[in-house]
């Protein structure tokens, strides 16, 4: 007969289930929630301590994910992903990946998690996620799929992976050493991976086709909002439209950019077109066509001055006031190069002035108005006398350029603290660790600008979780839940049985831990099969897919939480998309595992 947990087991539980709860109705903010639970976890063993511990020992505990690895590892592996992106490292893919999105979305998305899924095979998923996350964040930036429909998709894709090889995640090696430890054989690095693949056959087109459909667009909310400048795109004597047509690259070119008053016949050097878009793609029309938005001379000499100071260089809207002394100008009359070193290399004109006392020169440059948007580059103190002096408002926070003299640095340290950890040489948290300080100590993050790199949400969400977690263990509460499981699974056909061992599984690791629930759900899944006459293997196994199959919550696994803020997503957007695709990979799994063992 099982007994009554402890009170310290049933508090437990019922912690987990409220935080579940606030999660799920979204009515406070997930940092608050977080907050909460450790308090309460906090309190409530400060004034009743578990069995054989001081009141300062529950403290430790509630505490203690603060200064887990697993939140120093996440902290890590953000910062360099900012690194990345400040560098410009990954401009390269997130080009490659555009372009294949410009042949058609759907097929752009299907590479990718297809990509995501054999990468992770090989490589534990959380390097995976970190190499790819920036990709498809910069990806969206320049008209892609919108980080919030790919991100959830191509997480779960890894997941997948991950689960399909003993080295995939850490999860597996302990189920497998623990399971090895109680008797069962050696398990090859691709022993169970066939099972996976077929799973992943039924999964994919989930993820591709339903997945990105039920989640939001988190660009939305800036759609209006970006503003489409005017520049006079110089031509250098290297750039490709150099003895050529503009009809000849404008399928090159990134969408959104037009062009006004083209010249016909070929295109020499020192001609200026005029051009349109906004900031973003004005700047990669620049690069492909390798032309100037700007004379040379000031753009060389910010760069210079960036170089020798180690400032970055950045970018900075401002609007024309009626005192200013540049309306009625033209940029080249103004003297603003000369006068502050700073280049402007775009204009946009509000609706309501369009076509209100506009003027051209005779070299075809637009005079300045009242109420006109400059799009500035240059150095931060050059920006800010800039606009003092001449009485313009700045509208925008600087835009940081990459610094891109540094992308391969960036790249390569990413890459080597990937590989460390990949071929096991160190603790992922050890190399990330060592990548993040490398990134410092390079100038590739700045350390003052740190703050932009990690997300306080993740912070909290991944201490509390942590917390909840080893309260759930130490309290008894997980032991009580197996033995509760065991008791009923010997009425179960072995499909049904497997399944339910899963779905326990599965549970725990989406509200405690992975290693939580290989930790108690490897010993339960050898009884269970003990009791029901059936091998231990494909028990095992059900455990060790249950660890991985955590899509359903944002404290489940460290990825889901990475992924949290840059897509913008709510906890009820891991339910709606990850409960389906728990109970479909539960389905196919169990019933693979059946025919497979023959069951």
């Amino acid at each position: 007969m099982i007994g009554l947990p402890s009170y310290h087991a049933i508090a437990a539980m019922a912690v987990t289930i409220a935080m579940f709860v606030a999660f799920a109705r979204g009515r406070m903010p997930v940092e608050i929630i977080s907050l909460l639970t450790i308090a309460v976890i906090a309190v409530g063993l400060y004034f009743f301590p578990l069995p054989d511990t001081q009141p300062t020992d529950g403290l430790v505990l509630a505490f203690s994910g603060f200064g887990h690895y697993a939140l120093i590892t996440i902290c890590a592996l953000m910062i360099m992903g900012r690194g990345l992106v400040v560098t410009g490292a990954l401009e390269p893919a997130a080009r490659f990946l555009e372009r294949v999105f410009k042949i058609n979305g759907q097929l752009g998305l299907l590479v990718s998690l297809i990509v995501a899924l054999l990468l992770s095979m090989g490589v534990n998923d959380t390097p995976v996620m970190v190499l790819l996350l920036p990709i498809f964040v910069q990806l969206a930036a320049r008209g892609g799929m919108a980080a919030s429909k790919t991100l959830i998709p191509l997480n779960a894709a890894i997941l997948i992976g991950g689960m399909a090889t003993t080295i995939g995640t850490s999860t597996n090696i302990l189920v497998v050493s623990i399971a090895v430890d109680l008797g069962l054989r050696e398990m090859g690095v691709f022993h169970f991976a066939p099972i996976v693949l077929v799973t992943a056959l039924f999964a994919l087109p989930y993820l591709w086709l339903v997945m990105p459909r039920m989640l939001g667009d988190n660009r939305v909310e800036n759609v209006g909002q970006q503003r489409c400048f005017e520049t006079r795109l110089r031509i250098t004597e290297n750039s490709i439209l150099n003895g050529r047509e503009l009809s000849e690259v404008i399928k090159r070119l990134p969408a959104g950019v037009t062009f006004s008053d083209v010249p016909l016949g070929l295109i020499r050097p020192n001609q200026r077109l005029r051009m349109s878009g906004t900031h973003e793609v004005i700047e990669e029309a620049a690069r492909i066509l390798r032309g100037d938005t700007a004379p040379s001379w000031v753009l060389d000499r910010i760069k210079r001055r960036s170089d020798e100071s180690g400032i970055d260089i950045a970018v900075v809207e401002m609007t024309v006031t009626a005192d200013s002394r540049l309306v009625g100008r033209s940029l080249p009359g103004s003297g603003i190069a000369d006068l502050y070193g700073v280049a402007v290399i775009g204009t946009h004109r509000p609706e309501r002035l369009v076509g209100e006392k506009e003027r051209y020169n005779d070299s075809g440059d637009l005079s300045i108005l009242e109420g006109d948007v400059l799009l500035v580059m240059g150095l931060p103190d050059d920006l800010q006398q800039f606009a003092s002096a001449d009485s313009l408002l700045t509208l925008e926070g600087m835009r940081e350029l990459p610094r891109r003299s540094k992308a391969v640095l960036a790249g390569a340290i990413m890459l080597g603290s990937i590989a460390v950890a990949s071929f096991g040489l160190v603790p992922i948290a050890i190399s990330a660790l060592a990548g993040a300080i490398v990134m410092f100590v390079t100038g590739c993050v700045k350390f003052d600008r740190v703050g932009r790199a990690l997300s306080g949400r993740v912070i909290v969400l991944v201490a509390a979780s942590i917390a909840l977690g080893k309260i759930i263990l130490d309290s008894g509460a997980a032991d009580w839940i197996g033995t509760v499981m065991a008791s009923g699974l010997q009425y179960l056909s072995p499909a049904a049985a497997l399944a339910a061992v899963m779905l326990s599984v599965t549970f725990l690791t989406n509200f405690a831990s992975n290693a939580t629930a290989a930790t108690v759900g490897t010993p339960i899944a050898f009884a269970i099969a003990a009791k029901l006459g059936l091998p231990p293997e494909p028990m095992v196994l059900a455990v060790l897919f249950g660890c991985n199959l955590c899509y359903a919550t944002p404290i489940a696994y460290q990825t889901n939480m990475l992924i949290m803020s840059e897509g913008s997503y709510e906890f009820r957007d891991y339910i709606r998309t990850g409960v389906p695709l728990v109970l479909l990979m539960v389905a196919v799994l169990s019933a693979t595992l059946v025919v497979t063992y023959g069951l």
